[in-house]
């Protein structure tokens, strides 16, 4: 096992000083890049015509992102919709929720969020207005599991896509000299596999978080060295921890 000194970490640098890639940086030695693989692009008012919804047809809206929310109103603009005092409003969390505020004057009476990140708690609001429409604010690339979980509990939901995920290309002048690389996302997976092409199982470490991200890897020909959530390890940090302890020290 080689002694890893580069990692790339295909998220956002933390926003604070003191995470546990610091921590890392500095027990093992080694220097973390953050750096994302792909950015969002939101969909124009004519493509998003093409998948004929129309938003005033839909008395209530889903956000899963601040994302979302923005591009909802973004795109409700260009088409030169009023969204109207009337519309409801279903967020995974009280931070998206907040964020509304944007926006919106913000009431409690058409805001409604989950307290543990789950939309199965928004299932007891939604169920005491019967005849609510419902649209889901969802990138290109998503998981039909909400979908199907409020099918599952009669309550309909249109998923509307309204952004999408492109690969970043990496710069033909610079060399993609990591030791590790570190994935979250499927779309990730497939910006790796786009840029280079030629990477095989063994070339760099990989690790990544998550089942989707686990099977685009397998489905690309990738097997990855480092995998979370697990029982042991239900952060990628705490997995990737452990692996420097047994390859660094």
């Amino acid at each position: 096992m080689s002694k890893i000194q580069k990692i790339l970490v295909s998220q956002p640098k933390p926003q604070t000083e003191r995470n546990p890639y610091s921590e890392m940086e500095e027990q093992f030695g080694v220097k973390f890049d953050f750096r994302q693989l792909i950015h969002v692009e939101g969909l124009s008012a004519k493509e998003f015509r093409q998948q004929h919804i129309h938003p005033l047809d839909y008395t209530a809206v889903l956000f899963n992102s601040r994302l979302g929310i923005d591009h909802y109103f973004r795109l409700c603009e260009e088409m030169r919709i009023q969204v109207p005092e009337t519309m409801h409003y279903y967020c995974i969390s009280e931070s998206i929720a907040n964020y509304l505020q944007k926006y919106i004057q913000y009431r409690k009476r058409k805001v409604f969020f989950s307290e543990n990140n789950r939309f199965e708690d928004l299932l007891p609001a939604m169920n005491r207005r019967p005849n609510e429409k419902y649209i889901m604010v969802m990138s290109d690339v998503h998981n039909d599991a909400t979908i199907r979980m409020f099918a599952e509990h009669k309550i309909e939901i249109l998923p509307a896509v309204m952004y999408r995920t492109v690969p970043n290309k990496w710069p033909d002048d610079e060399p993609f000299d990591y030791d590790m690389v570190v994935l979250f996302t499927p779309t990730g997976v497939h910006s790796l596999k786009k840029n280079f092409p030629n990477l095989k199982t063994g070339d760099k470490v990989i690790a990544c978080f998550g089942q989707t991200t686990l099977a685009a890897l397998q489905e690309v020909g990738l097997d990855p060295d480092i995998k979370a959530p697990t029982p042991e390890y239900p952060s990628i940090t705490t997995a990737i921890n452990k692996y420097l302890e047994n390859c660094n020290e």
